[in-house]
């Protein structure tokens, strides 16, 4: 799938057939919190855990964001939120 292809899709009413990580991007960019938290929760790979950790440093709860991160094993960013945002898709994507 390629960004054009995904930002396209956000359209629909639901995702495209993507992994947890992509899905949890998917829902966050429709303004869904909640779906796209449920969507990372319980992936257990790297990936699942810096989107779980993105979505927890857009609500505020940093200490809990700070331990996604170590385990996506990233740093706690200092950027916007729309440049993590971006910087996800294109790892996701790849």
């Amino acid at each position: 799938m390629t960004r054009e292809q995904f930002l396209a899709s956000l359209s629909e009413a639901f995702p495209p057939k993507v992994s947890a990580p992509l899905q949890g991007l998917w829902w966050d960019a429709k303004g869904d919190w909640k779906q796209a938290h449920a969507s990372v929760q319980n992936a257990d790979e790297a990936e699942a855990a810096w989107v779980h950790a993105y979505l927890h440093r857009k609500e505020g709860d940093l200490s809990n964001a700070r331990y996604w991160y170590r385990k996506a094993g990233k740093p706690v960013p200092n950027t916007a939120l729309g440049e993590e945002w971006n910087a996800l898709l294109a790892a996701l994507l790849g």
